[in-house]
């Protein structure tokens, strides 16, 4: 009897392998928290202690009998496992426990082939997909592995397995061209928004901090926003305009999460292109949760291997509301600027602090004043209006138009040098 493929299903046994080194240990509270949010039903939860992962089944043969015991039991339809595991071992585990196993890596693929809600989402998830699953596509076909003897009973052996190959490689470059199109569309999207000055802010931080939330609060959108890891995960622009500053572009990204799959970072790149091109990272922090510190840490490696660790950042520490005695505040480093803002997305409170600090840190060296155009000059006028820095205006006896103005200097100094004002054209008030 040769082994074939189980087919999947919803509900499952997890197993959570507890490794003796930190750097691979996972956390088997956010194990549940992606199965929950994968919508699957927990019949039982295994923990297994690994010294030195087998080669074979990754864990010890005596714990893939204990599973198999409550695969049988509980009549099991997969078994999850909190790790990545190579394409042997999983078949292996396939193999002996006779039902469906997935590891970690899978487990967030299918959770955000789930929440993939654009076109260009889907792609990037399609694209994991594929990836991941190239380096798995014997297990789907070892029954055609041997060759059997006699007319009709030959298999077509690796012959399947590279027309499936081919097939792959195929959609994979499809995928990637559909997806540079759809980066270069991202670029020119950019390159208009460099073009009319307008500083965009990015939302980051480790899934299910609150991002969404404080995106719609801030925003009044209505941005999809649940108690469960990767409620987002296409990513939202939306204009914020702030009364010192003017407006600025608030984007909200998918969230981050420990150990996230390599191939995901590179499917995500055009999407997280947005989070490395922006002016501000505001990262959104639980400061409920015990593991913040740690969530923080993997949030600065994935921002490091997408070439983002020196966009200027301001902590959100958020959902205060769940925190005792702890009241919304700025605090500060040690040149005065904003460094850390506490507040809660959830009641609101703090909001106001967040768009302080940003102006702050946006527009900390800002002109204010009174610039005299002429009647001709209508288009100064239109595009300091786009920047939101014109606060009020009146034409003069002679038909000169006046316009009280309050900008960041450096976007005054960029207008005056394209548009040729004189150097003494603004009196400051």
């Amino acid at each position: 009897m040769f082994f074939e493929r189980h087919e999947g299903g919803e509900s499952a046994i997890l197993v959570h392998p507890d490794m003796s080194e930190d750097k691979e240990r996972e956390d088997p509270q956010e194990f549940m928290e992606l199965v929950r949010s994968a919508g699957i039903e927990t019949l039982a939860f295994i923990t297994v202690n690994v010294r030195s992962p087998s080669p074979r089944y990754f864990v010890g043969p005596g714990k893939v009998e204990e599973i198999r015991q409550s695969v049988l039991q509980h009549k099991a339809e997969v078994v999850l496992v909190n790790h990545a595991l190579s394409p042997s071992q999983a078949r292996n585990l396939e193999k002996e426990l006779e039902c469906r196993v997935i590891d970690r890596t899978g487990l967030i693929l299918d959770i955000f082939a789930q929440r993939a809600r654009t076109f260009e989402g889907k792609l990037q998830v399609e694209l994991a997909q594929l990836e991941y699953m190239s380096t798995r596509l014997i297990r789907g076909w070892t029954h055609l592995e041997r060759q059997k003897g006699g007319i009709g009973l030959r298999g077509p052996g690796e012959t399947q397995l590279e027309t499936d190959r081919r097939l792959l490689r195929a959609r994979i470059k499809s995928i990637t061209r559909r997806l540079q199109k759809v980066r270069k569309q991202r670029e020119q999207g950019r390159r208009s928004r460099k073009r009319a000055e307008v500083p965009q802010v990015s939302l980051v931080g480790y899934t299910n901090a609150g991002k969404s939330t404080l995106f719609n609060s801030m925003t009044q959108s209505d941005v999809y926003a649940q108690d469960q890891l990767f409620a987002t995960l296409d990513p939202t622009l939306r204009r914020l305009d702030l009364a010192d500053l003017g407006p600025v572009i608030l984007a909200d990204t998918v969230g981050f999460i420990r150990h996230l799959p390599h191939k995901l970072v590179e499917a995500f790149r055009a999407t997280l292109e947005e989070t490395r091109q922006a002016d501000l990272l505001l990262h959104v922090i639980d400061a409920h949760d015990p593991e913040r510190l740690e969530n923080i840490k993997e949030v600065h490696e994935v921002l490091k291997e997408i070439d983002a660790n020196d966009v200027p950042t301001l902590q959100i520490y958020n959902k205060i509301d769940l925190l005792a005695e702890v009241v919304p505040k700025i605090q500060r480093d040690d040149n005065g600027l904003p460094e850390r803002v506490w507040v809660s997305a959830k009641t609101g409170a703090g909001l106001e602090l967040i768009e302080q600090a940003i102006t702050e840190l946006l527009g900390d060296d800002m002109v204010q004043g009174r610039l005299q155009l002429q009647a001709a000059q209508g288009k100064v006028r239109a595009r300091l209006y786009r920047l939101g820095a014109i606060q009020s205006e009146e034409y003069s006896d002679n038909g000169e138009l006046l316009l009280d103005i309050r900008m960041p200097r450096s976007d005054f100094e960029r207008v005056a040098k394209q548009e040729g004002l004189q150097a003494d054209c603004l009196r400051e008030g």
